[in-house]
């Protein structure tokens, strides 16, 4: 049988930190950047898993550091929705680009 080894999480792992470092720098709109942001931590909470399982499945450090970074991700999306909100009230757009005020 064919078992899901090490290199099938770090591909996944690789895959979606790419995808949320392309969806980053190539999106104009605030939410969809806030969604590329949270592929990437999701994908180095995806390489804290799989380290754990492989190489130390006995300690539990990598689920802790995954557990300390999807609080920090929540309280991060929280915010940034709150400025989201916020930007849409004063300027009636999320576009990055139309938003130039904030610069100075």
């Amino acid at each position: 049988m064919n078992d899901i080894g090490l290199f099938h999480f770090l591909f996944l792992s690789c895959a979606l930190f790419f995808i949320g470092i392309y969806g980053f720098l190539t999106r104009r709109n605030l939410i969809t950047m806030l969604m590329s942001v949270e592929l990437i931590l999701n994908s180095i909470n995806i390489n804290f898993v799989a380290f754990n399982k492989f190489l130390f499945p006995d300690k539990l450090d990598g689920l802790f550091f995954t557990l300390f970074i999807i609080t920090i991700a929540a309280a991060e999306a929280a915010v940034a929705i709150a400025i989201i909100i916020n930007l849409y009230r004063n300027y009636n757009t999320i576009d990055v680009e139309e938003v130039n005020s904030m610069k100075y």
